[in-house]
């Protein structure tokens, strides 16, 4: 691995660690504060809703960018984006303070959205989003969840290939829905000649910039901070990371193994599905981690109470 392609490595991989460690933090004091969006986490069919979910607004947006409404959907994004954030900030600053730093972070996207603005921001919404996906899903609606997404991701990829046609059209919007990893750091974003003689190349030498959905950072983090909230496992007492144990740890080691494999392939070129490799190192890791602290592996995947 050249010099250029490591320093892309490095940042996907600092990003990604952001996300799912910022998640674990998140988890204790988001349940404490009430933040789970559903009755019941444990219920199954928490997976299917959110699914159906995935598909209502995938369908959307690109039936959006048919029919030319671009700022719609950058504008519903960038509410978003200040919802999430709002979430994480509030965490830490009191009701003012949380309204006025996500109004900053709403702000520079909308301002100066530059790849190291668009991946700060992802890091923040995507390790909210992912907390409160991690306290509002249990083990067993958490890997139905990622196991489902990991097929369809796949199809959506190499099959259908729309996944391709929803990226094109989100990275023309300069918003946190896909991450920026550059291969030099003189790369800009917001210069249009960068970023179109960018994605021309066919390999790492050529290329100055490659693009991960933020999807990919969040979903199996989703599992990583299940695993943290949910699973039987003892801490192991991170400092800053109270509710991680085993499981959740080797869910995170899971995950940058899958992260390698699909950098590998996405610096040859060519567009490739995440979450197959992704979710499936998250929920392999995870249930690693449930055989090696004890938890049968019924428990570990939610089916004790169906059996």
């Amino acid at each position: 691995m050249n010099t250029r392609a490591a320093r892309g490595v490095a940042i996907a991989a600092v990003v990604f660690l952001v996300v799912q460690l910022g998640a674990v933090a998140l988890v204790p004091t988001f349940d404490a504060m009430n933040y789970q969006t559903v009755e019941n986490p444990q219920n199954p069919t928490n997976s299917a809703v959110y699914l159906l979910a995935i598909l209502v607004v995938t369908g959307l947006m690109l039936a959006a960018f048919r029919f030319d409404l671009d700022n719609v959907v950058r504008g519903v994004i960038l509410l978003s984006s200040g919802m999430l954030s709002w979430y994480v900030f509030s965490v830490f600053l009191p009701g003012v303070g949380a309204v006025a730093a996500s109004a900053v972070v709403v702000a520079a996207l909308w301002l100066y959205p530059e790849w190291y603005v668009i991946d700060a921001a992802g890091a923040i919404i995507g390790a909210g989003a992912a907390g409160l996906f991690g306290i509002s899903f249990g083990l067993l609606p958490a890997v139905l969840l990622l196991s489902v997404l990991a097929v369809y991701d796949a199809i959506s990829v190499y099959g259908t290939e729309h996944m391709l046609d929803l990226a094109e059209g989100v990275l023309e919007l300069n918003i946190p829905v896909v991450l920026v990893i550059p291969l030099s750091l003189s790369f800009s974003l917001l210069d249009q000649d960068d970023v179109s003689d960018a994605t021309e190349g066919t390999d790492e030498a050529e290329r100055e910039v490659f693009f991960i959905g933020l999807g990919d950072a969040v979903m199996p983090a989703v599992m990583v901070a299940s695993a943290a909230f949910f699973s039987p496992a003892p801490a192991l007492g991170v400092p800053g990371l109270p509710a991680m144990g085993l499981p959740s740890l080797l869910a995170v080691v899971g995950t940058f193994a899958g992260l390698g494999v699909l950098l590998r392939m996405v610096l040859k070129g060519r567009p490739h599905a995440g979450l197959p490799l992704l979710n499936g190192g998250a929920i392999g890791g995870y249930l690693l981690g449930s055989i090696a602290v004890g938890v049968p592996l019924v428990e570990a995947l939610g089916l004790a109470p169906y059996l």
